[in-house]
């Protein structure tokens, strides 16, 4: 068994570090071109993959990222809770208005159809109605 694990391990660091040095940018690859560390790596499979590990590969990513949401995960803004919010705070004072409007429409048309019944109730025809009152 010690016998495989000491052809496995050098075998799995050097697929490891073939893949991560394929899977690089380009310009992240330091000091060589990617295709010298590919070389590098395949050639010297023991060493070859513990020096594109240490030195041949900028672990730092490139300000801003490269994609689209590297860009948004960098940029991010902090979370403020809602009542510290102001933005939510004014949208829920515009709701409230709204609200408030809209009740005030529905009380004046239930007002407006209660006199309406009571007229109906009490004999008086539709000739005899006043006109609608105008808010």
């Amino acid at each position: 068994m010690l016998r495989a694990l000491i052809y496995l391990l050098p075998l799995a660091l050097t697929i490891y570090a073939f893949i991560d040095c394929l899977n690089t940018p380009e310009d992240e690859a330091k000091h060589l071109p990617k295709v010298a560390w590919v070389f590098i790596i395949l050639l010297f499979w023991i060493v070859g993959p513990i020096v594109w590990l240490a030195a041949g590969k900028m672990r730092n990513a490139p300000e801003g990222g490269r994609t689209p949401s590297e860009w948004h995960r960098k940029h991010r803004t902090t979370w403020v809770a809602p009542d510290d919010n102001p933005d939510f705070l004014k949208s829920l004072k515009d709701e409230t208005k709204k609200d408030e409007s809209l009740l005030k429409d529905w009380e004046a048309d239930l007002r407006r159809r209660e006199e309406e019944i009571k007229r109906r109730e009490s004999g008086a025809g539709p000739e005899d109605q006043a006109p609608p009152a105008t808010s």
